[in-house]
């Protein structure tokens, strides 16, 4: 399995509506869920009020068959939550150790 983690700094006004899409059960959780790959998305709050995501997938080729599938959506899902943050940082694919 690998981990696509990801460091959001959110504006604060926009917490909630982050946390919503990001999370466990939230919009991006949603639409990853639509490969048979996807196993799970975790989101974490550091004090500073920064965030990461954890989205994990059975294998890098689910992942990259996911984005070849649904891009357009994903795309469109990115552009409306783009407003959401200050910054994001992908600080990269991980292997879960099992």
């Amino acid at each position: 399995m690998i981990a696509i983690i990801w460091r959001f700094e959110v504006v604060p006004e926009h917490r909630g509506a982050f946390e919503a899409a990001y999370g466990p059960t939230g919009d991006w959780a949603r639409l990853f869920a639509r490969s048979g790959g996807f196993r799970g998305t975790e989101l974490m709050r550091a004090p500073d009020g920064s965030y990461l995501t954890l989205d994990v997938w059975r294998a890098k080729a689910d992942f990259e068959a996911f984005i070849g599938d649904h891009r357009a959506d994903y795309d469109a899902l990115d552009r409306r939550a783009e407003a959401w943050s200050r910054a994001e940082h992908r600080l990269g694919e991980y292997e879960v150790l099992e």
